[in-house]
């Protein structure tokens, strides 16, 4: 039986909940039996208070160590647990660690070992290396949104941070689908599912929201909107070529990675556009209405209307680009003071009120290699992994995506990698013929 460390009548209060709801009380219930379980639920529904209850009961009086690690895919929802948990009022100390700031501010605030700490991948093992964590006190381990970490490319971050904590005693999985399959690595102890996810929100339906613009131009407003969002993968929709072109410049001088996409680009710019989209060398697409159809990109959590599209036709086809098989998506439409919602859209639509201070969103991990030889060239992926673990000495968990055409390929590989990459294979050949091999342009 597990101890109760806290009020619940007190944070009740001081969150303003009147009674936790049949999920909550079924999760602490779950954790009574001190085993792994997997909590599905929908957004908004609250999953993070119904963990962070959980980690209080398991907290062990008088243990001043860490006792419990959150991993999060995104800076905005490690921002969000720390928030929330302080509000609950308990005097335990929690500590968000995350990319876009400076470590050594994070590194301070490890110092004096926190109860919980909640942070994203990529930084956590970054901490862990550096011995800023102690991870042996470490007893509960929750993997919030683990379906949105896994999907950005988090594996073998997490599998890392997995195999650093030796004491886990209980294990906490979140989703909001149950679509996606737990890897072998997490190593979940007969695990309960919790599931309060009703038919329908098993694929969580596309919500639609707007941002107010002050200007007419409206490129301050989508800079902060995609600040806002952190990295997360959205496509920019303009309604003209010029301005595709004029956003992304303007997104690029700010410190955004993005590519753009239109009509009026040769095919191998528009291919190499779209596969640094998709292997995530970029989490952000600028385009023209050319990309609302016909595109198979998978997992594309926004989609921004930067100027209004012209027709209800258009905005449904822009919109079918996210929230697209079991995933989720949000479609945001940045409005100045002389337009209006169009009247295609019923129903209440979500303002977003942007933070006064942008952070900018964490930079992508992949790089993306052109290689100009493909299938005409009878070159497959299985010869570029082969060429790549060979003569680049690349661990097949350093080669994402590959893309082949007919006469030239892409390939995303971890970005620190890239520079050795490209050193060790400029002067080899690969299916015996020379061909130029350099980073994507």
């Amino acid at each position: 039986m597990k101890s109760n460390n806290y009020s619940l009548e007190n944070i009740l209060n001081n969150l303003k909940i009147d009674a936790l709801n049949p999920m909550q009380e079924a999760a602490l219930k779950a954790n009574e039996k001190h085993e792994d379980f997997v909590l599905l639920s929908a957004a908004g529904s609250g999953k993070t208070l119904a963990f962070l209850l959980c980690i209080l009961e398991n907290q062990e009086k008088g243990n001043q160590n860490t006792q419990a690690l959150i991993v999060v895919p995104s800076r905005e929802l490690a921002m969000q647990i720390e928030q929330v948990f302080k509000l609950m009022g308990t005097g335990n100390k929690i500590t968000s660690t995350y990319g876009g700031h400076k470590r050594e501010i994070e590194e301070n605030s490890l110092v004096q070992p926190p109860a919980v700490i909640a942070g994203t991948p990529g930084r956590l093992c970054d901490h862990i290396r550096r011995g800023n964590i102690t991870t042996d006190s470490i007893k509960t381990l929750v993997l919030d949104e683990f379906d949105k970490s896994l999907e950005l490319g988090f594996l073998e971050e997490m599998k890392f941070i997995i195999e650093s904590l030796k004491n886990v005693q209980e294990k906490i999985l979140t989703s909001a689908t149950d679509a996606v399959e737990i890897p072998g690595f997490i190593a979940l102890k007969n695990p309960e599912r919790i599931h309060f996810l009703k038919p329908e929100e098993d694929t969580e339906r596309l919500s639609i929201k707007s941002v107010f613009s002050p200007e007419k131009d409206k490129l301050e407003t989508l800079f902060k909107l995609i600040c806002y969002l952190g990295n997360r993968s959205a496509i920019v929709f303009c309604n003209h070529r010029e301005a595709v072109e004029r956003v992304s410049k303007f997104l690029s001088e700010n410190g955004i990675y993005n590519e753009f996409y239109h009509g009026g680009m040769e095919q191998q710019q528009r291919d190499s556009a779209l596969s640094k989209f998709r292997n995530g060398t970029t989490n952000v697409l600028v385009t023209t209405d050319l990309a609302s159809r016909g595109l198979d990109i998978a997992n594309i959590r926004y989609i921004i209307h930067y100027h209004l599209p012209h027709t209800e036709d258009a905005f449904t086809h822009r919109n079918g680009r996210t929230a697209r098989m079991e995933a989720s998506g949000t479609s945001i439409l940045i409005l100045n003071e002389e337009e209006k919602l169009p009247g295609y859209i019923s129903g209440d639509v979500e303002k977003i009120i942007l933070p006064e201070e942008e952070m900018l969103p964490e930079k992508p991990k992949w790089a993306t290699l052109f290689i100009a030889a493909g299938k005409k060239d009878k070159v497959n992926k299985v010869d570029i992994v082969g060429f790549l673990t060979n003569k680049g000495q690349l661990k097949k968990e350093d080669i994402g995506l590959i893309d082949v055409k007919d006469f030239f390929s892409f390939v995303a590989i971890r970005k620190v990698k890239m520079n050795h990459v490209i050193y060790l294979i400029k002067n080899e050949k690969i299916k015996n013929k020379k061909v130029k091999m350099e980073v994507a342009k």
